[in-house]
């Protein structure tokens, strides 16, 4: 990485992991000088610092982090964290849906006229949601003729059973009963998951 003076660049930071910074003298080959964004003048060596995108500051972080300049730990942290603030809890990293636990109901974001605007709307046209990802895979699946699998992953507590249970709400939405079956489209996949 080529760093000059005013480099908007990451650094780590005992408290924070990693914390914002810029590049006030460069002339040396091992070392850089740098100050932070909470204004405590620093020195760390080259090896250790990470670009940071320069206009990351000016809006509340991006909804795919494919169209950040530089995808590294600290950029990605702070785009979840920015779009964490606003109660933008989803964010796609190109198809991958990233969901950050908000540990507190937002009822909104759930109900039927949610599922109506994503019925039917390509993935990335509206802000990142669970129910973009399983909509795409619904319609996939009804237009090629072929199984779909959708991946719910993360730690325990993460929220990956609520997630799983937003998925199904939203298939019993869109794909409701088959003719002549009495089960919801829930009630099958159920069926085939216990089985």
């Amino acid at each position: 990485m080529i760093l000059q003076n005013g480099s908007k660049v990451w650094i780590q930071d005992k408290d924070l992991a990693w914390i914002g910074a810029e590049v006030i003298d460069s002339s040396s080959n091992r070392i850089v000088n740098l100050v932070t964004v909470s204004g405590k003048k620093v020195v760390a060596s080259r090896e250790d610092v990470l670009p940071r995108d320069v206009d990351e500051d000016e809006h509340g972080g991006v909804e795919d982090m494919i169209r950040l300049t530089y995808l590294n730990e600290p950029g990605v942290l702070y785009n979840l964290r920015r779009r964490y603030e606003l109660n933008d809890i989803y964010t796609y990293t190109g198809s991958i849906l990233i969901a950050v636990n908000p540990f507190t109901k937002i009822p909104h974001l759930y109900d039927t006229h949610m599922m109506e605007q994503y019925k039917g709307a390509p993935l990335g046209e509206l802000s990142p949601h669970v129910f973009a990802v399983a909509d795409a895979s619904y319609r996939a699946m009804m237009n090629e003729g072929k199984s779909q699998s959708i991946l719910v992953s993360g730690e325990s507590g993460a929220g990956k059973t609520e997630t799983t249970k937003l998925i199904m709400q939203y298939l019993t939405y869109v794909g409701g009963r088959a003719s002549g079956d009495d089960r919801t489209v829930e009630q099958q996949v159920l069926e085939v998951s216990y089985s």
